[in-house]
C-alpha cells in the first residue's frame, strides 16, 4: 500500500512539474527598429539675379545687362585718345588725358529706348549730382544734329562743387537700340577736349556690312 502511494506520489510530481514547463513563456529581445534620418532642411534656393536697367545711371553700376546686337555704328576716333579694353558692356572705350586729370570716352548700345531719351539725359544728370529735369524742359537742355543718316541727341552738362565733374554726350537711335557716346570727367578736362568729341560724333555712321 505504501508502496502504490509512493508510486502515484512520484506520477503526479512527475505530471506537474511536466505542467509547470509547458506553461513558462518565453521572452526575447527585440532590438529597436532604426529610426530613419530626418531629411536634410531644403537649402532655399539663390534668388536670381534681378536684371539691371540700362542707360548709365547710378542704378547701373556693378551690373551687367544685354547689349545690343546685329549691325552696328563705326567711328573714328582723334588719335590723341587712348583706346581702352572694351569690357563686357561697352563696344569702344578710350582715356583722355589733360592738364587736370583724365576723362572717360565710353560707347555702349542697348536693346530699345531704355526708358526714353528724357530718362536717359536724366541718368546722366544724377551721375554728376544735378537734378532731374520735366518733359518741358528737355528740348531746352538738349541739341539735336542729323549727321550720316543718323539722329543724334547731344547733351552738355556741367556739376556742381569745387571739383564739377562734366559729360558731353550723344544718344544715337538706330535699328531697335539705342548708342550711348559719353565723355565723362573733370569740366576743365571735358571743355578742352569739346571740340574734338564734336568732330568725333560726325564721324559716327553705319557699320559697313
Amino acid at each position: 500500500m505504501n508502496a502504490r502511494r509512493a508510486t502515484l506520489a512520484l506520477v503526479a510530481s512527475t505530471l506537474l512539474v511536466s505542467a509547470c514547463r509547458k506553461q513558462e513563456i518565453t521572452t526575447y529581445r527585440v532590438p529597436k527598429e532604426a529610426q530613419p534620418a530626418a531629411a536634410p532642411a531644403a537649402t532655399p534656393a539663390a534668388a536670381p539675379a534681378m536684371p539691371p536697367m540700362a542707360g548709365g545711371g547710378s542704378n547701373m553700376a556693378n551690373t551687367a545687362v544685354a547689349t545690343a546686337s546685329g549691325s552696328g555704328l563705326g567711328w573714328t576716333a582723334p588719335a590723341s585718345w587712348t583706346a581702352k579694353p572694351t569690357g563686357a558692356m561697352r563696344k569702344g572705350s578710350y582715356t583722355i588725358k589733360g592738364a587736370e586729370g583724365e576723362g572717360d570716352l565710353s560707347i555702349t548700345a542697348f536693346p530699345g529706348d531704355v526708358g526714353g531719351d528724357l530718362a536717359n539725359l536724366n541718368r546722366w544728370r544724377g551721375q554728376i549730382q544735378l537734378p532731374p529735369v520735366a518733359q518741358s524742359e528737355f528740348e531746352a537742355a538738349t541739341q539735336h544734329l542729323d549727321k550720316n543718316g543718323l539722329h543724334l541727341t547731344l547733351v552738355d552738362l556741367v556739376g556742381t562743387g569745387a571739383t564739377p565733374q562734366r559729360i558731353l554726350g550723344v544718344m544715337v537711335p538706330f535699328e531697335g537700340a539705342t548708342w550711348f557716346f559719353k565723355l565723362m570727367g573733370p569740366d576743365k578736362v571735358v571743355a578742352q577736349e569739346k571740340t574734338a568729341f564734336l568732330q568725333f560724333i560726325e564721324t559716327i555712321k553705319p557699320a559697313a556690312k
